[in-house]
């Protein structure tokens, strides 16, 4: 009830915007948006179009435009860049965290980034550079550089007063302890400043065993660290074993959303980068990406039936291949379903970071027994389905062939499943291995080319039993 109270709240602000675009109204607009939060202006953004995306950017004040622009989808702001000018960008980039403005900036095109950091001041635009070398799914491009760190010879006193000095809009909830060089060495937490004597060393509050990340450690890596520890904040070091920035729950609950639209595009044979783009051909073209190879893939199978419709070509065996060939689609589906529901169990133990996920060993012995039995099983259902179809169709000529097909579907439709599950099973292993996203093996490509195995396996096996 509450969730569709919002929605309707929400449909009731588009349209008193729409309301007063129409009767540019600038006034009463401003008024109205910004009373507004920045995310409910962003999702109204997307329904726009540019001439009234424009109107609205006129009378936002600009930290709202900056929150705005940061939380529109990226299509949406690759539009907006569109139609902001360059001044406009600039007070934006000002208003927005060090973090958020890298991820800004690094959206832009090169030139017209590097003119913008040009235009700031030198020690933000610095830090600004320092993020961007990072990669934008990695620790370092995920956390905000400004952090309270103090030397392990302060006080409590000390600490504290350099807390009270500090310009951070965000919560903190510990404070960094550095050596004389930078190096981490542990945190305080804020409860032992609040509770210690003034005059005592910072050096014997530290806890340390603190969680950290590296600043090139994968987000996804980092996503797992925060969920297995339930952490609030971690730290983020250097090579060097340097502070360099932190990472809060809120930003990793930002980036398991991302990571798991990752994977759910890359298991439906598409890309995030559609979304980069309005464009409907752009989209088109990175679908086309994945669809081609399917369609070579689907053409193979297309020739691995013609091959077999030539080894039937004899005596009286084009009954057998034209009853046999009935139930290709039925060995191809199962088998290709069965594959996509070991890999999708192992891609995501791998993704959560689970650890029974990353022992091949243990993961096979109990998706072995798994695949025996479902193989078993869809064999044998199979095989009663395989046997009854054509009496009630009544198109059955050869007994006896008939049997030798519904044993011989049997037998492929098992055999099928146990290939297509150690498919499922070894691909994702294999794939992150060798640097390729694990989802990827559960995309439509590994699915095709699994089609065409499991037909070969069936009409040949018919051909040997049936023949």
């Amino acid at each position: 009830m509450q969730q569709e109270q919002k929605q309707l709240a929400r449909q009731i602000l588009l349209q008193q915007i729409e309301i007063l675009l129409d009767a540019d109204d600038s006034q009463a607009l401003a008024q109205l948006l910004n009373k507004q939060r920045s995310s409910y202006i962003a999702e109204i953004v997307e329904l726009l179009d540019n001439e009234q995306r424009r109107a609205v950017f006129d009378v936002l004040e600009k930290s709202i435009s900056a929150e705005v622009l940061e939380k529109v989808d990226e299509a949406t702001r690759r539009e907006l860049f569109k139609l902001l000018e360059d001044h406009e960008l600039k007070t934006i980039i000002l208003e927005l965290d060090l973090d958020d403005a890298a991820d800004l900036l690094a959206e832009l095109p090169e030139e017209e980034s590097r003119e913008l950091l040009e235009s700031i001041a030198p020690e933000k635009a610095a830090r600004i550079k320092s993020l961007m070398r990072y990669s934008e799914d990695s620790a370092g491009g995920i956390m905000d550089p400004v952090v309270i760190s103090v030397p392990e010879n302060a006080t409590v006193a000390e600490a504290v007063s350099k807390i009270r000095a500090a310009e951070i809009d965000e919560d903190f909830y510990c404070v960094y302890v550095v050596d004389g060089s930078g190096r981490f060495l542990g945190d305080v937490r804020i409860r032992l400043l609040l509770t210690g004597p003034e005059d005592t060393k910072i050096s014997t509050l530290i806890d340390p065993d603190t969680i950290y990340v590296t600043a090139y450690a994968d987000q996804e890596e980092v996503k797992n660290i925060f969920h297995k520890n339930d952490l609030i904040v971690a730290p983020v070091l250097d090579r060097d074993h340097k502070l360099v920035g932190r990472i809060t729950a809120d930003r990793v609950i930002e980036v398991a959303g991302e990571e798991a639209a990752e994977d759910f595009y890359a298991m439906a044979g598409t890309d995030p980068d559609e979304l980069d783009n309005v464009s409907v051909l752009h989209a088109a073209r990175i679908r086309m990406t994945w669809l081609l190879p399917c369609l070579i893939g689907t053409a193979v199978t297309a020739l691995v039936l013609m091959f077999f419709h030539r080894k039937f070509d004899f005596e009286n065996l084009a009954v057998i291949y034209t009853a046999a060939i009935a139930f290709v689609p039925m060995i191809a589906a199962i088998s290709g379903n069965a594959g996509l529901q070991t890999s999708a169990i192992v891609v995501c133990g791998l993704a959560t970071g689970h650890l029974a996920a990353q022992r091949l060993s243990q993961v096979f012995m109990r998706e072995f027994r798994i695949a025996l039995l479902v193989a078993l099983s869809c064999g044998i259902m199979g095989a009663l389905i395989c046997a009854v179809l054509p009496h009630l169709l009544g198109n059955l000529e050869t007994v006896a062939r008939h049997f030798r097909i519904v044993l011989a579907f049997a037998t492929g439709m098992f055999s099928a499943i146990m290939v297509a599950t150690t498919l499922g099973l070894f691909l994702p292993f294999l794939f992150r291995r060798i640097g390729i996203d694990p989802a990827i093996s559960s995309g439509p490509l590994v699915t095709t080319a699994n089609d065409s195995i499991s037909v070969a396996i069936y009409m040949t096996l018919t051909l040997l039993l049936a023949g």
